[in-house]
């Protein structure tokens, strides 16, 4: 019985501690300035939804739904948190909260549906420089999250290793 009412703090903390390391790896300063990302609210909500989408994927196929509900709540609130700090207020936040989920599940399911490599170079082209031809860029960055994918299955649900970051000199940009 103690346990079902520890539970939902647990899940918290949990979900708490896997965003910190996910925030940190999708705000590394390698994306904005070695890959062009662009340094705006667009572009860092673009680099979270892509860490997002790969340790979310590592926690479900290894069967921790729990863990990824608390990590998809945080993320939420983080993304709340961020439109208050804005300026955002209570009258049109649900309407801009909509509109992060919709983005947010959007690049989930595309991101997810990529097949390979390739197919992940377009679709990153397409969210992160908002259409721009796949390029080394684009598919440095596909190659970096599949390989993230490969070192998430190792350390999920405690910690999230990504893996080593993308190095700028295999891109020209």
């Amino acid at each position: 019985m103690l346990n079902l009412l520890r539970k939902p703090g647990a899940r918290k903390q949990k979900g708490q501690r896997l965003y910190d390391g996910l925030i940190t790896q999708a705000r590394e300063t390698v994306f904005f300035r070695d890959f062009a990302v662009a340094d705006t609210i667009d572009g860092r909500f673009d680099m979270v939804v892509l860490h997002a989408w790969l340790a979310l994927t590592a926690l479900k196929t290894s069967g921790h739904d729990e863990a990824a509900q608390g990590l998809t709540d945080t993320i939420f609130i983080g993304f709340d948190e961020a439109m208050r700090e804005q300026g955002a207020g209570d009258m049109g936040l649900s309407r801009k909260m909509k509109a992060f989920a919709d983005a947010f599940y959007g690049r989930l399911s595309v991101y997810g549906q990529a097949k390979d490599e390739s197919e992940l170079a377009m679709a990153l082209a397409r969210n992160l420089w908002r259409g721009a031809e796949v390029d080394k860029r684009a598919r440095t960055l596909a190659a970096y999250a599949w390989h993230a994918r490969e070192s998430l299955k190792n350390g999920v649900p405690d910690s999230l290793d990504f893996g080593p970051l993308p190095q700028a000199r295999e891109t020209t940009i």
